[in-house]
């Protein structure tokens, strides 16, 4: 009898040290997590800092920076790490203190914007446009590729070229190809987007992209549309027309302005050179003015053969379909390819037909008809 109630005791006193272990357990569970908890809410009550840049350092631990909208501040610094004038700095909002430095690698907002690439499209991928290819060589290419040749003969080549001519041309492709030649850095905007909502904004971004070229230079810059930006200037009735010119006269200034572009190339292209301001087109702008029209009949069969290349083709006669894409442009004869090669696939086949390419050119050409029925004819 005694023997068992020792043994109870026993049991009883396991079970309430397992239960005393695992209280303890749960308690240092519970004072961890109440303990991130509380970093959590301390982190919480932290007002946020102001990203600043330093403008110059001053002694006795001061300095003068540059808030957000412009204001220029004379602040005390706080911490221990040595400044430069151009730094990132992250400031207290209330008292304007310098509290710690930030990241000092320079970030383009404007990367968000824009498309920067390298592109790999080079001349042989572009059909036709033999004359138009070598004139953009000249004036772009080769400057870049070899600029003792303009020293020599003691010249400043042109600063950029305009592309102009129906949608679909090829203007685009054209910048890319002698991008990739000359191993540049592409940068491509739509002149549209530097159009702003609020005052200043859009000078703003456009300063920042030819900064952000020059830093990846050699560098084209590429400004599509450009005729939303760079039309003919007129009596200027609303807010909206006034930041337009704003923009419009930092584009200017960007490109003859005191910074040199240095192997900076600007190429702009619209479908309307007839609307665009005589003072983009002026010589020292984008005074090479270059029309890049709808292919020759060479030129169609040149466009044809390239996106056929991969093609499996049965019993096509390229010279026939070629002479029938007349007054086609580059996209347009791309989209015939496409469009025949859907043919192919929706009856089953592995081999495109001629009569595949005849029924596409007419769905082609009754589309774009409706589509441009005046503007282009």
């Amino acid at each position: 009898m005694v023997d068992s109630d020792k043994k109870d005791i026993s049991d009883i006193m396991y079970e309430y040290q397992s239960s005393q272990d695992k209280l303890m357990e749960e308690n240092v569970a519970l004072r961890q997590t109440v303990n991130q908890l509380m970093e959590e809410v301390e982190r919480m009550k932290k007002p946020p800092l102001m990203v600043c840049e330093v403008r110059t350092v001053l002694p006795d631990k001061k300095a003068i920076i540059k808030i957000p909208n412009g204001n220029s501040f004379l602040v005390e610094v706080i911490t221990d790490e040595k400044l430069a004038s151009g730094d990132t700095i992250y400031v207290d909002q209330k008292f304007l203190t310098v509290l710690e430095k930030g990241d000092t690698q320079k970030k383009f907002e404007v990367e968000s914007f824009v498309i920067v690439e390298k592109p790999d499209i080079t001349w042989d991928m572009i059909g036709g446009l033999t004359d138009e290819k070598e004139r953009i060589r000249e004036v772009v290419e080769l400057p870049l590729l070899k600029p003792e040749l303009f020293e020599k003969v003691g010249i400043q080549p042109p600063k950029g070229i305009l592309l102009h001519g129906p949608p679909g041309t090829g203007k685009t492709m054209l910048a890319k190809a002698v991008a990739a030649e000359t191993n540049s850095t592409f940068i491509e905007i739509v002149g549209s987007e530097l159009v702003q909502k609020f005052i200043g904004e859009g000078a703003k971004l456009v300063k920042d992209i030819f900064d952000l070229a020059r830093e990846k230079a050699p560098a084209i810059v590429f400004i599509d549309e450009i005729d939303s930006l760079a039309a003919k200037r007129i009596e200027m009735g609303t807010s909206g027309e006034r930041e337009v010119q704003r923009t419009f006269m930092q584009l200017l200034a960007e490109i003859d302005g005191f910074n040199n572009l240095g192997d900076v190339k600007i190429i702009a292209a619209t479908n309307r050179a007839d609307i665009l301001d005589p003072a983009i087109t002026r010589p020292g702008r984008l005074e090479r003015s270059i029309e890049i029209g709808t292919p020759d009949a060479e030129g169609i069969t040149e466009i044809f053969n390239i996106h056929t290349q991969r093609m499996p083709l049965e019993k096509v006669n390229a010279a026939r379909i070629a002479g029938l894409m007349e007054g086609f442009s580059g996209a347009q004869i791309k989209a015939v390819c496409t469009e025949a090669g859907y043919h192919a696939i929706r009856d089953g086949r592995s081999k495109v037909f001629e009569s595949d390419f005849e029924s596409s050119i007419e769905r082609i050409r009754q589309v774009d008809d409706d589509s441009y029925p005046a503007m282009f004819g």
